[in-house]
C-alpha cells in the first residue's frame, strides 16, 4: 500500500473519534443548557481549567506515542512493554497529583478564573466530581496514544464510540431522571466519570489483546529513572506548547469580546465551522506521528524524508478542501445559528480568510507532528510561543483594535501567524536536525 493510503487508513479512525467527542460535547452542552445559565457558566469555567490539565496529560501521551512508535518500528516487544510500564506509572502519578489539587483547591481555582460566587457555589462540586478522578482522564490520553503509536487507531475508536454513547445516555438519565428524580449538574458530572472509567477499561482490554500489557515481573515494573527522565524531557515542551497556545487565546479572546457581543458571537460560531478541518488535521497528525516514528525506529531515514513530504502535502490539501466545502455550506448553514445579517456576513467573510490560511494551518499541523515524532518537541514549542504571543496576540490588537478592522483584522492576524509559523517549522524540517535520539 502507498504511504498516502497508509496515512489515510491510520488517520480515519482518529478523525471519527475526534468528531464523536465533539458531538458528545455538543450534546452535553445542550442538556446542561436546560438547567440554567449558572450551570452552563460553571461547566464552561470548569472546562477552561481542565484544558490546563489536558495539556499536562497530553504531554505524557505525546512522549508515550513517540517512544512506543520507535520501539514498534524496531520490533522490540520487550522494550515496548517497559515503555508502556513507565508511561502508565507516570500517568498514574500525575493523575493522583491533579486529583489532590482538585479536591483541595476546586473553589479557589474557579474563583481564580473570575467565576462569580453563584457559579463557584454550583461549580465546585461539579469540578470535584469531574477532576478528582483525574487518573481516568489521564489514562484515556496515554493508553490511546500508546495504541496509536503501534499503528492501532481502531481500538481507541471503538473504545471512544462506546464511551461517548454511554456518556450521552447516562447524561440524559442522570441529569433529568428516568423513573426517578434527576441529579442535575451532579448527574452530568457522574455520567462523565462513569463513561471515562468504562473507556479506560475498554482501552486496557485493547492493550491486553495486543499483548502490550507487561506481565508482573520485576524487569518490566522496576523503575528506570533514566527512561522516566527522558519521557518527561520529551513531553514537557509539548505541554508548554499547548499552555502557550491556551494562555495566548485567553488574551486575544478578551480583545475580541471587547469588540462587541455580535462580533464575539461571530468569532465563536466561526470556530464551530472551522472545527471540521481541525478534526481532520488532528487525525492526520496522529497518523503522521506514528508512521514517522516507526520509520525512524526502523532506521529508514530516506523513507522518513519521503513520508514527511507526502504527509505535509496531503494534510494541507485535505484540510483546505474540507474547509472549502464548509465555507460553501456556510452561506446557508450560518442562518441555522443566527438571524443577524451582520453576524452571518462576518462568519462567511472570516471563513474565507481562514480558507486562505488553511494551507499554512495544514503545514503547521503536519510539521509539528513530524518534528515531535523525531524527538524534537522544543522547536515547535518555541515557534508556538513566538507565533501566538508575538504575532497573533499583537496582530489581533494591531489589526483588530488599533486599525479598527474588528473581527476581520483579528482573523488576518491569525492567518499571518499560521503562515509565519509554517515557514519557521518548514525551515527546521528541511534542516533534518529534528531527528534526534530519545
Amino acid at each position: 500500500m502507498s504511504f498516502v493510503g497508509t496515512l489515510l487508513l491510520l488517520a480515519w479512525p482518529a478523525i471519527v473519534e475526534n468528531f464523536l467527542q465533539s458531538m458528545v460535547g455538543f450534546a452535553d452542552s445542550l442538556f446542561i443548557s436546560k438547567l440554567g445559565l449558572t450551570e452552563v457558566a460553571a461547566v464552561g469555567v470548569t472546562n477552561a481549567i481542565l484544558q490546563i490539565y489536558f495539556a499536562v496529560f497530553m504531554s505524557v501521551a505525546t512522549a508515550a506515542a513517540v517512544f512506543i512508535s520507535r520501539s514498534s518500528g524496531e520490533q522490540d516487544k520487550e522494550k515496548s512493554k517497559v515503555i508502556v510500564t513507565h508511561a502508565l506509572l507516570l500517568t498514574l502519578c500525575i493523575g493522583i497529583i491533579f486529583g489532590f489539587l482538585s479536591f483541595f483547591f476546586a473553589s479557589d481555582l474557579l474563583s481564580l478564573m473570575g467565576a462569580s460566587a453563584a457559579v463557584v457555589d454550583v461549580g465546585s462540586s461539579y469540578f470535584r466530581i469531574i477532576a478528582i478522578p483525574s487518573i481516568f482522564i489521564a489514562l484515556v490520553f496515554t493508553i490511546g496514544a500508546i495504541l496509536r503509536g503501534t499503528g492501532d487507531t481502531k481500538t481507541p475508536l471503538r473504545a471512544g464510540l462506546w464511551m461517548n454513547l454511554i456518556h450521552i445516555v447516562l447524561d440524559y438519565i442522570l441529569i433529568f431522571g428516568f423513573f426517578f428524580e434527576g441529579f442535575g449538574l451532579t448527574g452530568a458530572a457522574i455520567a462523565t466519570v462513569l463513561s471515562r472509567m468504562i473507556g479506560v477499561g475498554l482501552l486496557f482490554r485493547g492493550m491486553n489483546r495486543k499483548k502490550l500489557l507487561p506481565p508482573l515481573k520485576l524487569r518490566f515494573w522496576s523503575i528506570q529513572t533514566d527512561l522516566l527522565y527522558r519521557m518527561v524531557r520529551l513531553g514537557t515542551p509539548a505541554m508548554l506548547e499547548r499552555l502557550f497556545m491556551r494562555t495566548g487565546q485567553i488574551l486575544y479572546f478578551g480583545m475580541i469580546i471587547r469588540m462587541g457581543t455580535d462580533i464575539y458571537a461571530a468569532h465563536t460560531l466561526t470556530g464551530n465551522f472551522t472545527l471540521f478541518s481541525t478534526i481532520v488535521g488532528t487525525g492526520l497528525g496522529v497518523a503522521t506521528t506514528t508512521l514517522i516514528g516507526q520509520s525512524i525506529g526502523l532506521g529508514k531515514l530516506d523513507d522518513v524524508k519521503r513520508y514527511g513530504r507526502i504527509a505535509t502535502g496531503v494534510t494541507s490539501l485535505v484540510m483546505t478542501v474540507v474547509l472549502f466545502i464548509v465555507w460553501m455550506c456556510s452561506f446557508g448553514a450560518a442562518a441555522w445559528f443566527t438571524t443577524s445579517p451582520e453576524v452571518i456576513h462576518l462568519i462567511i467573510a472570516v471563513l474565507l480568510i481562514d480558507l486562505v490560511a488553511q494551507p499554512a494551518t495544514g503545514l503547521v499541523t503536519s510539521l509539528t507532528a513530524i518534528l515531535q515524532a523525531g524527538g524534537d518537541t522544543k522547536f515547535p514549542m518555541y515557534v508556538t510561543w513566538f507565533g501566538i504571543w508575538a504575532i497573533r496576540t499583537f496582530g489581533v490588537y494591531l489589526f483588530g483594535v488599533y486599525f479598527g478592522w474588528g473581527l476581520i483584522g483579528a482573523w488576518c492576524a491569525i492567518a499571518l501567524d499560521n503562515y509565519i509559523r509554517a515557514g519557521m517549522l518548514y525551515w527546521r524540517y528541511r534542516s533534518f536536525r529534528w531527528v534526534q535520539s530519545i
